[in-house]
């Protein structure tokens, strides 16, 4: 039996253009949530490649990392509905800020997606309660206290997308 804690790799993208931040409001099982452009590191890529493919599927617009502004860890738990077990998941999440590029023509929204949309700091802040985590409050802060660091700090092996299995 495999005891060893594996928390989820996420990936998460800090957009601000104007003073106003990009999120994306998202069904959730605890009904429509607000969240940064996020998700899942697939196997086979990078932080950066992780969070420029999952802006572009939530937003349909390019992204181009620039700067980490911070690494951070959570944890979420749920009781279980319909006889699951419960869910208690940890996830480990690199947020990245830069370069929102154009739509793409064609391109639709993630599925769950509902919307884009860009509010305000303290519109973000008043919201919390609808916020899919306390990091999309977190990150937005930091970002707006000017922390970033370089994108050499998270550096990928050239044999993570080496004849992976899951590409």
């Amino acid at each position: 039996m495999d005891n060893r804690w594996k928390p989820s790799v996420t990936v998460a993208a800090v957009i601000e253009r104007g003073g106003r931040f990009l999120l994306v409001e998202e069904h959730t099982a605890e009904g429509l949530r607000l969240n940064n452009p996020a998700g899942h590191l697939d196997p086979g890529e990078s932080p950066a490649d992780g969070v420029a493919r999952e802006t572009l599927e939530e937003t349909t617009h390019r992204f181009t990392p620039t700067a980490l502004v911070g690494v951070y860890l959570s944890r979420f738990q749920r009781a279980g509905r319909d006889g699951q077990p419960d869910e208690d998941i940890t996830y480990l999440r690199f947020a990245f800020c830069g370069e929102l590029g154009e739509v793409v023509a064609g391109r639709t929204l993630d599925t769950g997606i509902v919307r884009t949309l860009w509010m305000t700091p303290d519109e973000i802040r008043a919201s919390s309660a609808r916020h899919r985590s306390p990091l999309v409050l977190r990150c937005m802060e930091d970002h707006l206290a000017g922390q970033r660091h370089p994108l050499s700090l998270v550096f990928t092996d050239a044999s993570v997308g080496q004849d992976s299995p899951h590409r």
